[in-house]
């Protein structure tokens, strides 16, 4: 494709400095399509927003330039979103719907964890991306995914799938279904407390990978975080789990051989120094106890919805090969079962830290 004749109209609507240059694909993402924009005085990422997946754009929109904002006036590096020339957030055409950031230059991310000090700098981006947004009203935001971490919900969707059984998948995940099944009361303990007000609404980010940092080329630490489309109203063990989930395993995502398959308690050490060390001020008693908790929570609840997806016949992830969501599912149940059986060492190391 030639993006820069096929953009560069769509480009130009926006309120860029300069002369636009070139347009090209930039970045790894899987649900909107990036680009680089460069003009002869700066550079831009464009991105054309994938409104099958997020079909609120304007609820989206809302959410990014509120938290952004936010940050914004208390001096914190993030992303900056240039309106259209019209002053709009973003721009509907015959291509689709569009949103410009400024390029923040000098930073590199990484794809995953290559040793505990950079596990540690994102633990405490995220932490300070918490922090700096502790006293921002989490209920105005919209929900840009339903339910998103409502692990009940999630529960109930699985039994819906299990029962119908469309593809007579159940009979070779047996041992799968039984771990699900035998854990079910595990998983309302934070929704009851966001309900109740024992656990506090914030602002949450919902996809807290590594590569969702910009570090600073130079210094190595984290400068900002990105991809905020997933901005929703949640609970900080929502955050620190996912975080938790993705990096302190010892193995891919889809690892087929689960004896590779293990919970790093040096790296959840790690991680939570950073994380905890930037919400001292804020996290309440009842977050730091359950931190252990959210780490389980978000293992178990994503296994689940692989093991949903491969019930269902594979119709919400993307798979590469026959099973594959069963694979994941394994993995995530593996990894669930050892954080469980380490609650009490991962409490420990937590107390320790916010001491």
């Amino acid at each position: 494709m030639d993006y820069m004749k096929e953009f560069k109209a769509t480009a130009e609507k926006f309120a860029l400095l300069g002369n636009v240059i070139s347009i090209e694909p930039y970045g790894e993402g899987h649900i909107n399509l990036t680009l680089l924009v460069t003009t002869d005085e700066k550079r831009y990422i464009m991105q054309k927003m994938n409104t099958n997946v997020f079909p609120d754009t304007v609820g989206l929109m809302a959410n990014i330039c509120g938290v952004t904002e936010h940050l914004r006036a208390r001096g914190i590096e993030t992303l900056c979103v240039i309106p259209t020339k019209a002053g709009e957030r973003y721009l509907v055409n015959e291509l689709g719907s569009f949103r410009v950031y400024d390029f923040i230059e000098n930073t590199v991310t990484y794809q995953k964890v290559t040793d505990k000090e950079v596990f540690k700098n994102s633990g405490a981006a995220f932490g300070e991306f918490q922090n700096y947004l502790a006293e921002f009203d989490a209920s105005v935001l919209t929900e840009p995914i339903k339910r998103f971490h409502d692990t009940p919900n999630r529960f109930e969707n699985f039994k819906k799938a299990l029962e119908a059984d469309a593809f007579g998948r159940a009979k070779e995940c047996a041992p799968e279904i039984e771990f699900v099944l035998s854990h079910a009361d595990t998983y309302g303990t934070a929704m009851e407390g966001l309900a109740d007000g024992t656990i506090p609404l914030r602002v949450t980010h919902n996809d807290t990978k590594l590569n969702n940092i910009l570090m600073d080329e130079a210094s190595g630490k984290a400068r900002a975080v990105i991809d905020l489309d997933t901005i929703m109203p949640g609970s900080m063990l929502f955050d620190f789990g996912d975080s938790i989930r993705f990096g302190a395993s010892t193995a891919a995502e889809d690892e087929k051989d689960l004896t590779k398959v293990h919970f790093d308690i040096e790296l959840f050490r790690a991680y939570a120094e950073g994380y905890c060390g930037a919400v001292k001020d804020s996290i309440t008693a009842r977050e730091a106890e359950l931190l252990p908790y959210g780490a389980y929570l978000m293992t178990v609840e994503c296994g689940m919805r692989f093991l949903t997806d491969y019930l269902s016949g594979d119709t919400y992830f993307a798979t590469k090969y026959e099973g594959h969501n069963l694979v994941r599912c394994r993995t995530q149940l593996k990894l669930a079962g050892e954080i469980e059986a380490s609650f009490a060492e991962m409490g420990e190391i937590v107390k320790e830290i916010l001491a």
